[in-house]
C-alpha cells in the first residue's frame, strides 16, 4: 500500500470518528500528517520539491483535501470555521481566502502585515503588491509550488505543481464547496503570490 493511500485512509477514519480540530504544529508549523503527506507527494510527483514556506503551505493544504461544506452550499462546516479562525472576526461566507490564510498560518508564514490573514482575494493580492510578493502573470512567468494563485478578486488557491504540458495543478478551498485539487490552463490567472 502506498504512503498516499495509507494517509488517505487515516484521514477518512479520523474524519468519521472525531470532529476535526487543528493538529499540534510540528516544527515549521505544519501538522505531522501534513508533513508526511507533503513528503510522500513530493517524492512521487516530478517537479514537486518546494522549499521553505511553499513546502509548509502545501503540506497543510494537502492534508485538507476532501473537506466539504456542511450542509452543501452553506460556506460553513466545523472545519471551515477553523479556516476562518486564521482571520480574526471573519464571518461565514466565501472561504477560499480563509483557506489560504489558514494554510500559510499553519506553515508559520502568515499572510498580512501583522499575520492577521485576509477574508478576501483582493486583500491578499493588495498585501502581495505592497510587500513585493506579487508576480503578475505574463509571458515567461512560471509559478512555483507553494505560490498562491489569484484570479482577479474572484478566487485564490495554492499552486501544487506545473504539469509537463504547462497546466497548473492547484489545491483550492471553496472549489465546488470543498477543498479540492484542480488543473487550470496556463495563462488564465491574474498572477501569483510568492510565499517563500
Amino acid at each position: 500500500m502506498s504512503l498516499e493511500t495509507t494517509l488517505a485512509r487515516i484521514d477518512a477514519l479520523e474524519t468519521m470518528l472525531t470532529p476535526r480540530t487543528p493538529a499540534a504544529p510540528a516544527p515549521g508549523g505544519a501538522s505531522f500528517q501534513s508533513v508526511l503527506a507533503g513528503a510522500g507527494q513530493a517524492a512521487t510527483t516530478p517537479g514537486l520539491a518546494p522549499a521553505g514556506a511553499g513546502s509548509g503551505i502545501l503540506g497543510a493544504a494537502r492534508g485538507e483535501i476532501g473537506q466539504r461544506e456542511m450542509p452543501p452550499g452553506s460556506n460553513d462546516s466545523p472545519r471551515i470555521a477553523q479556516y476562518r479562525s486564521a482571520v480574526p472576526g471573519g464571518p461565514a461566507g466565501p472561504w477560499c481566502a480563509y483557506f489560504v490564510s489558514w494554510a500559510a498560518q499553519q506553515a508559520g508564514t502568515p499572510i498580512g502585515e501583522n499575520g492577521q490573514g485576509y477574508a478576501s482575494v483582493s486583500q491578499v493580492w493588495g498585501w502581495a503588491q505592497r510587500t513585493g510578493r506579487a508576480v503578475p502573470n505574463g509571458p515567461g512567468v512560471q509559478p512555483q509550488p507553494g505560490d498562491l494563485i489569484v484570479w482577479g478578486g474572484r478566487h485564490i488557491g495554492i499552486v501544487e505543481s506545473v504539469l509537463p504540458d504547462g497546466q497548473v495543478q492547484t489545491i483550492e478551498g471553496n472549489s465546488s464547496d470543498q477543498v479540492a485539487r484542480r488543473t487550470h490552463p496556463p495563462g488564465g490567472a491574474t498572477g501569483y503570490v510568492r510565499m517563500g
